[in-house]
């Protein structure tokens, strides 16, 4: 049995959900595929795949086993792609992620350009507010804000974001302008979070770094929700200067806390090490870093 041929017919089994679909895509006959299936549990000592009337489905080993070969077909294939890189212009589709609204305003308006420039290349981008997993989400590069906790990742900074607290001027009319960042006790706030759950906002003092709860008045999964409804006079806001700049310019929302504002969190580019050789990877990286170098999404005026 060749291992890797009978991971590559594992891999296309467990994706196309039948052995028949399988030879079908690797050009093999039902009996090859089945047998090569065999062989590999029998190797292993266990089953990787239930057979029912309809479809296959993977038993735990199954998945476990799926996730790891995939992996290394995935790795295979980044080696090969970088050791003949030098002779051609990389191929192939690059699944990127990235929080929504960073991911509409500021990396979708990119994406013709670096498309422009490597014609062989397509992008699938998945905008989420939740951390994906790299691995089991299958994305090649994720963008995040702020400080990460998974060393394993390869990280490359590609600028910062500063957070600004804002209000209607009808409602500050109405409740009074708060002086200090205590002062939000005693304030309706409109919160961006994903999740339930008591919010507190980080703000900076003389004291140092402090985190004040605010109360939820209302609580929205969308950060352009949330700017809606403080621009409605709902309550406070606090958002990305970037976002609200062109309010602010215009009037309708004021800035609140301009002396306690954090200073701006990293926006970085991740990936996994074993990606570190992929061409496609490098140039994108490559991109970002060249348009968003040093750049502080914090400051209005700054695309």
């Amino acid at each position: 049995m060749d291992r890797f041929e009978a991971m590559v017919v594992f891999v296309r089994v467990a994706e196309a959900g039948s052995l028949s679909a399988a030879a079908r895509e690797l050009g093999l006959s039902l009996t090859s595929v089945s047998r090569q299936l065999a062989a590999l549990e029998e190797r292993l000592g266990t089953r990787l795949v239930i057979r029912t009337t309809r479809r296959l489905a993977l038993t735990e080993a199954g998945r476990l086993y799926h996730d790891q070969a995939r992996r290394i077909l995935g790795e295979v294939e980044e080696a090969e792609q970088a050791l003949t890189a030098h002779q051609s212009e990389p191929a192939g589709r690059l699944h990127v992620a990235a929080p929504t609204l960073i991911g509409r305003l500021k990396l979708a308006p990119l994406l013709p350009e670096f498309l422009a420039r490597h014609p062989g290349l397509a992008i699938d981008l998945t905008l989420t507010d939740r951390p994906v997993d790299l691995v089991e989400d299958g994305v090649d590069l994720a963008i995040r804000i702020g400080r990460q906790p998974d060393s394993s990742l390869i990280l490359r900074r590609l600028g910062g974001i500063r957070m600004r607290v804002c209000a209607a001027p009808g409602y500050l009319a109405r409740r009074g302008e708060p002086a200090v960042p205590e002062d939000l006790a005693v304030h309706d706030c409109v919160v961006f979070a994903t999740a339930p759950g008591p919010v507190s906002w980080p703000f900076q003092t003389t004291a140092g770094r402090v985190t004040v709860p605010v109360a939820a008045r209302i609580r929205a999964n969308d950060l352009d929700a949330a700017v809606a409804a403080a621009l409605a006079g709902a309550g406070l806001v606090r958002a990305p200067s970037w976002q609200v700049a062109d309010l602010v310019a215009a009037g309708r929302l004021t800035p609140v806390l301009t002396g306690h504002e954090r200073p701006s969190a990293p926006v970085q580019v991740l990936f996994l090490p074993s990606r570190l050789l992929s061409p496609k990877i490098r140039l994108f990286a490559d991109f970002l870093a060249e348009r968003w170098a040093g750049r502080d999404f914090g400051h209005e005026g700054e695309g």
